[in-house]
C-alpha cells in the first residue's frame, strides 16, 4: 500500500484519490498497482458498486511519473507492469467508473477517462494527451477511444500537438457529461456515484457491457503496449526525456 493512493467507501462507492501533489498526483508503479487492484477487488466485493477516482490538491494527475520512462530508456528495467495491469483494468472492469477532474489531466490522466462511464470535469481543467511531444504512442485504448469520442481530426491534434484542452471544451465534445466550477466538481461526481450506486447493479453491468467490447479494447492495448515498448527505448524519446528535465524545448531535428 502506498499512501499516494487514498481508498475510501461511501455508501456503496469506493473512492479512489491520487494523493501525492508534491508531484502534481504524478503516477509512480506503485500507484498504477494499488489502483489496478483496488478497481480488480471492487469487482469481487459486494458491497462496492461504483468506483470514483478523483485527485487531491486540485490537480487529477500529470500522468506518468516521467522518471520511470527515462530509466526505461535508459536501459534501467524500469519495471511497467503495473502501468499494463491499471490500463488493463480500465478495459475490464464491469462495474461502473466515475472520474472527477480538477486541475491537470495529463496523458494518461485523459486516457482513463475514455473508460469511465460518467466523467465531471472543471470547466478551467486541463487535458492533454502529450504523447508525440515524448516521442511515444498513444497507450489505454486512446488510439480508438479519443477519435471514436471527438473524431479523427480533433483526437490526432490532440495526440500529435498535445496541446491541452479546456474542461468547459472536453464537456461540449463529449469527453465529460458536464462542466463545473472547479469547487462544485468532487461533490458532483460523488452525487452521481451514489446514484449509480443505487440503481439495479445487474442492469448496470449488463448495459455497459452491450456498450463496450473489452476484447477489442485489451487488443488494442497490447498493439499500443508493443509500440509504446519500443519507442521508450528510442533516441528521440532519450531527447525528449533529457530536455524535460534541463527543462528546455527538445531538438527532434537530428533524428
Amino acid at each position: 500500500m502506498t499512501d499516494h493512493v487514498q481508498i475510501a467507501f461511501d455508501d456503496g462507492v469506493m473512492v479512489l484519490t491520487i494523493n501525492r501533489p508534491e508531484k502534481k498526483n504524478a503516477l509512480s508503479q506503485e500507484m498504477y498497482r494499488v489502483l489496478g487492484e483496488a478497481i480488480e477487488e471492487a469487482q469481487n466485493d459486494r458491497t462496492t458498486r461504483v468506483v470514483l477516482i478523483k485527485g487531491a490538491g486540485g490537480v487529477f494527475t500529470a500522468g506518468n511519473d516521467l522518471a520511470d520512462f527515462a530509466a526505461a530508456n535508459r536501459g534501467g528495467g524500469s519495471e511497467t507492469r503495473s502501468t499494463s495491469n491499471f490500463i488493463q483494468s480500465l478495459a475490464k472492469t464491469k462495474k461502473p467508473l466515475v472520474a472527477a477532474v480538477t486541475g491537470l489531466a495529463v496523458g494518461v490522466g485523459t486516457t482513463l477517462l475514455l473508460h469511465c462511464d460518467l466523467v465531471v470535469v472543471a470547466d478551467d481543467a486541463r487535458l492533454s494527451t502529450p504523447f508525440v511531444n515524448l516521442a511515444l504512442v498513444p497507450e489505454a485504448a486512446s488510439s480508438l477511444l479519443l477519435q471514436q469520442r471527438i473524431g479523427y481530426a480533433r483526437a490526432f491534434a490532440m495526440f500529435a500537438l498535445g496541446e491541452p484542452m479546456l474542461g468547459e471544451t472536453a464537456a461540449r465534445l463529449g469527453l465529460a457529461n458536464m462542466a463545473l466550477p472547479a469547487a462544485e466538481v468532487d461533490g458532483a461526481a460523488l452525487t452521481l456515484a451514489k446514484a449509480l450506486a443505487k440503481r439495479p447493479l445487474g442492469a448496470l453491468i449488463e448495459t455497459k457491457a452491450l456498450m463496450r467490447d473489452s476484447e477489442q479494447l485489451l487488443s488494442i492495448m497490447a498493439r499500443e503496449g508493443a509500440m509504446f515498448g519500443e519507442r521508450l527505448k528510442t533516441a528521440e524519446a532519450a531527447e525528449a526525456f533529457q530536455a524535460f528535465a534541463e527543462r528546455r524545448a527538445p531538438d527532434f531535428s537530428k533524428f
